[in-house]
């Protein structure tokens, strides 16, 4: 299936998001009217600062808890019906239900959803500053390179923050392997592929920055014209409009999430399923990995503990195996289960971060 097909085919989970979001926003403008309410009523600008403050404190535990967990299980269930209709060109007739079980059946518990989750996303962040300090080493000594850097810098922000997705998709298709061995096998694909999968995302990044500039100038205008009727003055008006800037930010979230996530998080996996199934991975990116970033690290090591490598097994496609044997010998080599460094076999100690071999 091509990614606008996928896309409105699943589009019962973009409007579920979309609920959600503008749940965030409802709940914050009845918690705004009661605080301003009161401010009014005591006609203090202290009060009605302290009624300000109030609001984002709550609105924000509001957004966390609501899209923390509500939100990142619907996105899962999202990420499982699209792993199945890209790789085989079936949506279940049941989505919502469809998503859920394959969630409570890879994952068993949302708990370890959110850690698996939360690893590959500080992995991959942890990454991209790697990439950056190179970035700004170019930087120093090319001329006008710096402004490239910062527009680089934006599109790989971008383009990496549907990488979690196309990692936790990995683990639906690969079944017969641990939860965190896959998410550590789905980063070093994405990284192998790097090339063709930001290429795409070069498509629509812009896209999603015009959008999402246009959604926030138009809801800030009709949020505005909504606040200037009740005629606020001093210090309340000040609060009631910067107010309805932020109203008009998290509707613009709620849409960003609901309709240009999704479609980006389709596009990125629907390039991703395509090349994932035949990528040959070894042990050398993962030692490389492993150095730019401790969290990957973390889920590298959680996936050799659940699921050890057996020696001399087989090569599969999209299943990380052993490099070529040592020339002129029959010997494959060991990997180091700390950071996955290749060491001869034999050796007492890891050759790339001397950890004892076991």
């Amino acid at each position: 299936m091509k990614a606008g097909e996928v896309f409105s085919k699943t589009m019962p989970f973009a409007w579920a998001k979309l609920m959600l979001g503008l749940l965030v926003v409802v709940i914050s403008i009845v918690i705004l009217a009661v605080l301003m309410g009161i401010a009014w009523l005591f006609k203090s600008e202290a009060v009605g600062f302290v009624m300000f403050i109030i609001w984002l404190s709550v609105t924000g535990i509001v957004n966390f808890i609501i899209n923390h967990y509500l939100g990142y299980l619907l996105k899962a269930g999202h990420v499982a019906v699209i792993t199945e209709a890209v790789t085989t060109g079936r949506i279940p007739d049941n989505q919502v239900a469809y998503g859920k079980e394959k969630v409570k059946e890879r994952f068993l518990t949302s708990n370890i959803y959110f850690v698996v989750d939360k690893l590959v996303a500080g992995a991959v962040r942890q990454i991209q500053r790697a990439v950056e300090k190179l970035g700004n080493v170019m930087g120093g000594f090319i001329p006008g390179m710096d402004g490239v850097m910062k527009i680089a810098k934006m599109f790989i922000s971008i383009a990496l923050g549907y990488i979690d997705e196309c990692c936790l998709g990995y683990t639906f298709l690969k079944k017969d392997q641990s939860a965190f061995k896959s998410a550590a096998d789905g980063v070093v694909i994405y990284a192998q592929n790097w090339k063709k999968l930001l290429a795409n995302a070069a498509k629509t990044t812009a896209i999603v920055v015009v959008l999402i500039v246009v959604i926030t100038l138009t809801v800030f205008i009709l949020f505005g014209l909504l606040i200037r009727i009740f005629n606020f003055e001093g210090i309340i008006a000040t609060i009631a409009g910067f107010a309805a800037f932020l109203l008009a930010v998290f509707v613009a979230w709620a849409v960003k999430k609901a309709f240009i996530d999704s479609y980006m998080m389709v596009s990125m996996m629907v390039s991703y399923m395509e090349v994932a199934p035949s990528t040959q991975i070894t042990f050398d990116i993962y030692g490389k990995l492993c150095g730019w970033s401790n969290k990957f690290k973390e889920l590298f090591n959680k996936g050799q503990k659940e699921s050890p490598i057996p020696q001399g097994a087989p090569a599969m496609a999209g299943t990380a195996q052993p490099a070529a044997t040592t020339a002129g010998t029959n010997e494959k080599p060991i990997f180091c289960g700390e950071c996955g460094a290749k060491n001869k076999r034999g050796a007492k100690f890891c050759g790339g971060c001397g950890k004892a071999m076991a």
